[in-house]
């Protein structure tokens, strides 16, 4: 046993996944629970800390959400319009999706057991939705009292729409893209810009997974179905109006930027490089190396 165990250690491709789909989909759940729990140490904190020195802090409360889209996906909408656009197979979409979902559950279930102890001091020990001192907006967004149910859709349609029309524009190669390097950068400052401008109404998710898992975790860690039945079972709001979105600024991508720019070889169509893209393509040239040695032995 111990000379398996040394073996393993001085040779770690035994423990390599031999699945590129695999592979891609550990890349996705990896990536969305280090987003989410990241983007939500920052915010987190302020909910308890702005408490004393604030005594409505609804606004806080209600559109401080935890999201992230990349080229690595982290977001089905997202994974559908590359989908449609020919840059995903589409044997690969659901596989994604579940992977962003569980990397959000796994991730709130992080930020919970991390924060647990300010939870439940914040809230007296009970988890509520409703309520000066709720906690569910931690983890997913609500809307405010002021919203209809048709102004909360539009609202995450446009944010959504906004995000994929510049994803896909900054990755256009006919168009003067951006920098490679540059590109996640953007992308990021980009998200923090929607957010920042549409997320009063009802916290701009822009990203079912962010919202689906961890409302999700709450059902089983303690608040119960009340996150689903809340508002009028206004949960569907986040995952489907995302969605619609994402449809939507995909459209006028292509028929604004693609269709309008001149046509070039099929060799040279631009491509959307992602992470899984990346493992995919060192997988290749790692098989190709095992083989060549095979052949030189």
């Amino acid at each position: 046993e111990w000379c398996d165990l040394n073996l393993i250690m001085l040779n770690p491709r035994l423990l390599r996944v031999r699945s590129a789909l695999m592979r891609q989909c550990m890349a996705e759940f990896l990536g969305t629970l280090v987003l989410i729990v990241s983007y939500a140490e920052v915010f987190i904190p302020l909910k308890f800390y702005l408490q004393f020195f604030v005594l409505n802090d609804k606004y806080l409360r209600h559109r401080v959400g935890f999201d992230f889209s990349s080229g690595a996906h982290l977001n089905p909408a997202v994974s559908l319009c590359f989908c449609i656009l020919g840059k995903l197979r589409w044997g690969q979409l659901l596989p994604y999706c579940l992977s962003q979902l569980l990397g959000a559950y796994v991730a709130a279930a992080l930020v919970f057991a991390l924060y647990y102890d300010a939870i439940m001091d914040f809230s007296g020990g009970v988890l509520t939705v409703y309520g000066p001192n709720e906690t569910a907006s931690i983890f997913a967004t609500y809307p405010s009292e002021y919203l209809t149910l048709g102004g909360s859709f539009l609202d995450q349609v446009v944010g959504t729409g906004t995000l994929l029309l510049c994803i896909l524009s900054l990755t256009e190669k006919r168009n003067t893209p951006a920098p490679p390097d540059l590109i996640a950068p953007i992308v990021a400052g980009i998200v923090l810009g929607i957010i920042m401008s549409m997320s009063a109404n009802c916290g701009a998710a822009l990203n079912p997974a962010r919202d689906l898992g961890p409302r999700l975790l709450m059902l089983t860690a303690g608040w119960g179905t009340e996150v689903f039945t809340c508002y009028n079972y206004w949960f569907w709001v986040p995952i489907v109006a995302p969605i619609t979105g994402a449809l939507a600024g995909t459209s006028l991508y292509l028929f604004f930027i693609e269709w309008q720019l001149p046509d070039e070889p099929l060799e040279k169509l631009p491509t959307i490089s992602t992470i899984s893209d990346s493992i995919k393509q060192s997988s290749t040239m790692w098989e190709k190396g095992d083989e060549l040695k095979a052949t030189h032995l």
